[in-house]
């Protein structure tokens, strides 16, 4: 019976490893998937926050290279601060490390500053810098990449924001040669919506216009007289009567422009 028994039970051994290296076999396949998912959901994400912060600090640092500087500058007068209230509240340390968290937030925040006016020299002078600048203006703000009036010959454009200051018409070009443009633009504008303020706000280096890395800043100080629901009632109205979209000049790409905003934020 012993004689009998010995083929079968080999046979049911090697049943079973071949079950074990199959199922070795699926746990391998099963992390290798695994694997390769999360490098693709990686690779999907992009760069992490710190590696954005990396490439904004080495991006700025070649425009400023008074960056370390002004961001130890800001850490040291928030630490200062910091010491100041522990002194008079007789607790120096306690402050002084409350105070470490805010110096380094204060010294992103410079960075970030810094980081943005770097990005409006690199882009400034190029065609649609202005509709790059308006992009990154935050919420409350309804812009439009591709701009309202163009002069094709001398790739003169005017871009349009709307905001609860109302409807601001923003320029590029030389002062005297871009006026007759944008006059024409406000004009448009003025008789559709009779009852909403039309602003121009010319951008550049010459007098009484507005340099880049200025312009979102002029526009946020703006009077507001719109509600929020009248702002997108004003851009529904424009849109609906509208004329068709003004030929775009050779040169003009808003998209190629415009500046990431993700790595100013850091994110």
């Amino acid at each position: 019976m012993a004689k009998n028994s010995s083929p079968s039970s080999a046979s049911g051994s090697t049943s079973l490893k071949e079950v074990k290296t199959m199922q070795r076999e699926r746990r391998r396949q099963m992390k290798a998937d695994k694997k390769n998912e999360r490098a693709a959901k990686k690779a999907t994400r992009g760069p992490g926050m710190l590696s954005q912060l990396k490439q904004v600090f080495h991006m700025t640092r070649q425009h400023n290279p008074k960056l370390v500087l002004w961001m130890a500058l800001a850490f040291v007068a928030a630490l200062l601060i910091g010491l100041v209230i522990g002194l008079l509240l007789e607790n120096p340390v306690t402050w002084v490390l409350i105070a470490i968290p805010f110096g380094l937030f204060a010294a992103v925040l410079v960075m970030n500053r810094l980081a943005e006016r770097a990005m409006f020299a690199q882009i400034d002078g190029r065609p649609g810098a202005a509709g790059a600048a308006l992009s990154t203006l935050r919420r409350g703000w309804i812009v439009r990449e591709e701009p309202v009036a163009v002069n094709p010959r001398t790739q003169d454009v005017v871009f349009r924001a709307i905001g609860r200051p109302g409807v601001v018409l923003v320029t590029e070009g030389p002062s005297n040669r871009v006026a007759k443009l944008v006059q024409k633009e406000r004009r448009t504008t003025e008789r559709l919506l009779p009852n909403v303020p039309v602003r121009v706000v010319e951008t550049g280096h010459g007098a009484d216009q507005t340099p880049l890395h200025e312009l979102t800043r002029v526009l946020k100080r703006m009077d507001k007289r719109l509600t929020k629901h009248e702002v997108a009632a004003v851009d529904k109205r424009l849109t609906a009567l509208g004329t068709s979209k003004p030929p775009i000049p050779k040169g003009v790409d808003p998209h190629r422009a415009r500046p990431d905003r993700r790595a100013m934020r850091g994110r």
